[in-house]
């Protein structure tokens, strides 16, 4: 994996680059920004460059090199054994292989952790401090990449503070986060930290067409729904008869909150719905969540006109999104994605789904009877 392997971010590639070229690189980086947005393969494709400063010959297979060393969450399979990242390394490099802008959840399903939560434990700290502790086997740089370092937990953060602040000679760590401000500020001061910026639609778009071999229509679709993450874009190629189901849940959804203001059984209606669309699964629940972000922006779009950013074309013909537009507008649209938002970021963190989706159609049907101000 190399920088040309990278999707965009061509100005952190070149800053990195001379961070090496100059002899300047730092010796603890914290690299920040989603998973979709090349987090992971970037630093990869780093590490490798920085093992070949010293032996430009040297041909460098990240995944197998025993100088460059992975850490991430993971989640006990049995409540009597501790295992850390290398009991899953034939997992992470099949995980890497076959899709390096993978997510977390994504990581979760691959080793089957179900409905735990995946931790860097205090153990994972005393097998970093070991590894950090050897020489490399090359005899010129090592690198230590951690994988959503936001997982530290406390005391594993605690034990590593002495080694991110003067690690041994020719020693690179890189740590990977999406929540930066969830690490110890103290481990925060320690590194330098680079921000990873939302892809562009052109970069998504030929990445589509190159790798998936997509359409250029299609790639174009994909890439404008995806927010500037090729992960999403993946995901989105992925759903297929997905998008119909869940057209079919959104509909229901709002015709039901827009119902009960006038009939109250609508309400049991919408905990039936709340039960229903809980027994989904996590990452469903999540990939419904952003098909309505997208659904309640595309009525935005409408409703004020920018016809030429208007994409959406539903499979139900009974259900107008003309007519659906004019409800969301300045004045709820702020308050609604906030919501999905909130929703998103909750079934992340594994909260019951059906109390996540109850609240959130009950705020819904409130922000949908909220009055226009353009029909004041």
């Amino acid at each position: 994996m190399t920088f040309e392997d990278i999707i965009g971010q061509e100005q952190l590639k070149s800053f990195l680059q001379q961070n090496i070229s100059s002899g300047r690189a730092p010796h603890a980086q914290l690299f920040v920004g989603k998973d979709g947005l090349g987090a992971l393969p970037l630093a990869i494709a780093y590490a490798s460059l920085l093992l070949q400063s010293e032996n430009p010959k040297q041909h460098i297979n990240p995944l197998e090199n025993p100088d460059i060393h992975f850490f991430f969450p993971v989640v006990k399979r049995s409540p009597s054994k501790t295992l850390i990242s290398k009991d899953y390394i034939k997992e992470w490099r099949t995980f890497i292989t076959e899709n390096p802008y993978g997510d977390l959840n994504q990581w979760y399903t691959a080793i089957g952790a179900e409905n735990k939560q995946g931790l860097i434990t205090v153990d994972e700290a005393q097998a970093i401090i070991k590894t950090l502790a050897l020489k490399s086997f090359g005899g010129g740089n090592k690198v230590l990449i951690i994988w959503h370092a936001e997982k530290m937990n406390p005391e594993c953060g605690n034990k590593l503070l002495k080694w991110f602040e003067e690690p041994n000679e020719k020693t690179n760590i890189i740590l990977i986060s999406e929540q930066e401000d969830a690490l110890l500020k103290t481990i925060q001061s320690r590194c330098q930290s680079v921000h990873l910026r939302p892809l562009t639609e052109i970069q998504i778009t030929n990445a589509l067409i190159k790798i998936k071999k997509l359409d250029n229509s299609i790639a174009k679709q994909i890439a404008h729904r995806s927010e500037g993450n090729f992960n999403t874009a993946l995901k989105l190629i992925d759903q297929g008869d997905q998008i119909s189901q869940f057209e079919a849940l959104f509909i229901d959804w709002v015709r039901t909150a827009f119902q009960a203001k006038t009939n109250k059984k609508s309400i049991v209606r919408l905990m039936e719905w709340s039960e229903a669309i809980a027994k989904l699964g996590r990452e469903k629940e999540k990939l419904f969540l952003g098909y309505s972000l997208e659904f309640f922006r595309q009525a935005l779009l409408l409703n004020y006109g920018a016809l030429d950013l208007v994409h959406f074309e539903l499979l139900d013909q009974s259900f107008s999104l003309k007519k659906f537009a004019p409800f969301i507008d300045a004045q709820n649209i702020e308050k609604i994605c906030s919501e999905l938002e909130s929703a998103i970021h909750h079934i992340e963190r594994n909260a019951n789904g059906k109390i996540v989706f109850t609240d959130l159609s009950i705020k819904l049907t409130r922000l949908l009877h909220q009055k226009p101000e353009h029909r004041q």
